[in-house]
């Protein structure tokens, strides 16, 4: 018996898939994508590199396990808007959800950050072009009906703002969330403001 968990097992509460993946978020934040390898990988979960195989096919896999729920919230939220009324509460409601969900995965944010050419290869050619559409999908319902030259750079603006929360444990690693998500929600709705 190596003391390794065997694949399906749980690793201190979760699932080995999970416990692959959250080591892979720490350690391809810290060394990068293309200087971290699955062994190390495998060994910071305490299971063989074989192990690893049986959850994911290659490293690249892994990355996109771990991208992927990022932009499937981002979608969620963008596909929310169809339809949805442009009224200063709804605003409010939509960038408060954006906020949340880029705090969700700020520990991936490190690694979104430091390893965009990595992330737009694991997610291929046709998955870029749905990145930007989702961009300027929430780009144009948060300028609102009508909106001029102005409202769309500044719904461009508040979009970076947002952003923020993404990258924010990099540059802010020990700050309450709840502190970034206020901060950013009142930076964003100035921004919009005429």
């Amino acid at each position: 018996m190596t003391g390794r968990a065997a694949p399906g097992t749980v690793v201190a509460g979760r699932s080995t898939k999970d416990a692959i993946r959250e080591a892979a978020i720490q350690l391809f934040s810290a060394k990068g994508f293309e200087q971290s390898s699955l062994r190390e990988v495998a060994d910071a979960v305490g299971i063989t590199k074989a192990s690893l195989y049986y959850h994911y096919a290659s490293k690249l896999d892994l990355l996109v396990a771990i991208i992927e729920p990022i932009f499937d919230d981002m979608r969620d939220i963008v596909d929310s808007l169809d339809g949805r009324p442009h009224t200063p509460e709804s605003v409010r409601e939509v960038l408060t959800t954006h906020l949340r969900a880029g705090l969700h995965h700020r520990a991936a944010g490190v690694l979104c950050m430091r390893d965009t050419v990595a992330i737009v290869n694991a997610l291929g050619n046709n998955r870029y072009p749905d990145m930007l559409d989702m961009h300027r999908r929430m780009v144009e319902w948060l300028a609102g009906p009508g909106a001029d030259d102005e409202g769309y750079l500044r719904a461009a603006a508040a979009m970076q703002i947002l952003s923020v929360a993404l990258t924010s444990q990099e540059h802010m690693p020990d700050t309450d969330e709840n502190l970034v998500e206020a901060v950013l929600l009142d930076a964003a709705l100035g921004v919009l403001s005429r």
